[in-house]
């Protein structure tokens, strides 16, 4: 129902209803909600109101209850397409995918849509991992509302995924034309091109960083500017600038290291030694794991090369088997009650519903890649799971693995990498994540679970290709070498650097850092991790 239509019963639920938007635009939320209540008094059958309704509730971060309140909405007006495209989206945010993109199959079909709305759908396929798709979308949403901002950052980003690095430096400048305190743009930008001293945004990062009043502010604007400094080559003020960039959002998450050395252990009682596993028997799976920036996305680029391998992108399907098969309590999939509870699981059955929720992504019966990092939390279940699933979890020096997960600009709501705000959480929960992985190299076979060093990858590239292939059964193919010319999405931090072939210029970085790293160096040994210089 448009403004117009409802503003045409002026004495009506459609007049309370057109009060109710505009009251909602302006963040009311307690007389909109009213009016939209009277008008449900009056005719319950108002789908607009039940639409409203779930803006409200999605306003409110409550996807759950949104999606009921827009499926209500759809189901009474079957012409509308924003309220299956608003749908779409709380259900791609509660994880349930397939449904997500049946309702986005929906809202386009329902004909000529709002910018909003096809920028919504945007949104809905690109989370989905669906880029290609995306785009379409976002460039419709941004030719119908070439004022706004953020409909151009999202065509930018979808066009990095995709490749079309030329195009994203278009949109991404575009979006600071029309908002230049769209501070996640300026990040977005400088990391799509090395930055020069002809050719950089100083003195208008450093004035926005000062005039900045918001921690999420400071966070982006900081990132550009440390970008920068480092492509000038000066390392010391670029870890000055990281470090300022992240001392209010650290404040702000608040993260305690005992949460993580509490759920390490629990991921390490899942698998005690002699621990049988009588699983699922597939070897379709192929789990890339790994601390983030220690080249997951390039061992994933590499092997998805091959004819016979499909990149599936990062999942969390693992984790929500487990989550919904156990019933813990929580909002987080990832949590120590979770992982104590799944041991007891009939993991079987965990495993053919792992291979069930992946079906829409990975059809057919050939091999596929699950490059999410943090499943390497999980890789005694999943081996219990899945015995014949294989599982290559990438390593780096530590001070260059810490390093990278302190340089990158992690997604602020998803708290798992809460601990790279800080040098010295970084440290701890390197601590951390080498104990645990320690343990899976003693209990898992050497045949199911396999290590590969990032700089052994970098020194000699065809033998450790030719050594992951055999471990996953595969014959060699001269494809996997020419992994940059894979023509995929990628959606990672890495989505640059995996257009290009495989350079050695990031290992030892951390050297060039100075004494600003001591207190790295201090929280790892203090963990008893040996660092090598």
């Amino acid at each position: 129902m448009t403004e117009t239509s409802i503003e045409a019963d002026a004495d009506g639920p459609g007049s309370r209803l057109a009060r109710a938007e505009r009251l909602m635009a302006q963040k009311a939320y307690e007389p909109a909600h009213a009016l939209c209540m009277e008008a449900l008094a009056a005719d319950p059958q108002a789908a607009g109101a039940w639409f409203l309704l779930g803006v409200l509730a999605a306003d409110h971060d409550n996807p759950g209850k949104a999606a009921e309140l827009f499926g209500k909405a759809a189901s009474l007006d079957l012409d509308d397409p924003r309220a299956p495209a608003q749908l779409a989206r709380c259900l791609i945010a509660l994880n349930r995918r397939d449904e997500a993109l049946t309702q986005a199959q929906v809202a386009a079909g329902r004909g000529p849509a709002d910018a909003l709305t096809l920028d919504t759908l945007g949104v809905v396929y690109s989370r989905a991992g669906l880029h290609d798709r995306a785009i379409g979308y976002f460039e419709a949403a941004f030719a119908r509302e070439p004022r706004h901002a953020s409909f151009a950052y999202n065509l930018a980003a979808s066009r990095q995924f995709s490749g079309d690095f030329d195009g994203a430096e278009t949109a991404y400048a575009q979006a600071l034309a029309l908002d230049p305190d769209l501070h996640r743009a300026w990040s977005s930008r400088v990391q799509l091109r090395r930055q020069t001293s002809e050719a950089n945004f100083l003195p208008e990062l450093e004035a926005r960083f000062s005039a900045a009043d918001s921690a999420e502010a400071r966070l982006h604007l900081g990132h550009a500017l440390a970008k920068t400094h480092e492509d000038l080559g000066d390392f010391a003020q670029a870890l000055d600038w990281l470090i300022a960039a992240k001392a209010a959002k650290g404040r702000q998450v608040g993260y305690d290291p005992r949460a993580d050395a509490e759920l390490f252990a629990a991921a390490q009682a899942t698998f005690p030694p002699g621990t049988a596993a009588l699983g699922h028997r597939s070897d379709r799976p192929i789990f890339v794991v790994g601390l983030p920036r220690t080249g997951t996305t390039l061992v994933d680029r590499i092997l998805s090369s091959h004819p016979q391998v499909a990149s599936a992108g990062e999942l969390t399907n693992f984790g929500l088997v487990l989550k919904r098969m156990t019933g813990s309590p929580g909002a987080f999939v990832l949590d120590e009650t979770t992982l104590e509870a799944a041991g007891d699981l009939d993991l079987r059955k965990a495993g053919e519903a792992y291979l069930k929720s992946v079906e829409a992504l990975v059809s057919g019966s050939g091999r596929f890649i699950d490059k999410m990092p943090l499943n390497f939390v999980y890789a005694g279940l999943i081996h219990r799971a899945l015995p014949d699933a294989r599982i290559i979890c990438l390593r780096r020096h530590p001070m260059d693995a810490c390093l990278s997960n302190f340089r990158q600009l992690f997604a602020t709501g998803f708290s798992y990498y809460d601990y790279a705000y800080d040098l010295a959480h970084t440290g701890a929960y390197y601590g951390g994540f080498d104990r645990l992985v320690a343990h899976w190299r003693d209990v898992l076979p050497a045949d199911r679970f396999t290590e590969l060093a990032y700089e052994d990858l970098v020194a000699d590239q065809e033998a450790e290709t030719r050594r992951l292939l055999d471990f996953c059964g595969l014959d060699f193919d001269p494809r996997c070498l020419a992994f940059h010319e894979n023509t995929a999405p990628v959606a990672t931090a890495s989505s640059v650097q995996v257009r290009s072939p495989i350079y050695a210029t990031s290992i030892g970085r951390w050297r060039r850092y100075g004494p600003g790293l001591a207190p790295l160096r201090q929280a790892l040994e203090a963990a008893g991790v040996q660092v090598e210089d």
